[in-house]
């Protein structure tokens, strides 16, 4: 896939666990991991506006597109 999903780097940055995340944007664990393993297929903007909110950064800074 031609984009690449920077959360574990997001995470560690931030020193925060994937559950505790998962827990303050209200998805589960197992969604997030589908997520920050780059299998997702879509990401609504609600989630990612969470996820940006919570660990204080850009969408950017997650996604990252990649040329194949």
């Amino acid at each position: 896939m031609a984009i690449r999903v920077n959360l574990d780097v997001m995470l560690a940055k931030r020193k925060m666990k994937s559950k505790d995340l998962a827990e303050a944007i209200g998805i589960t664990t197992a969604n997030l991991s589908i997520l920050k393993s780059g299998k997702a297929k879509a990401v609504r903007f609600s989630t990612l506006e969470a996820i940006c909110k919570v660990l204080e950064c850009q969408p950017a800074d997650i996604l990252e597109y990649i040329e194949d």
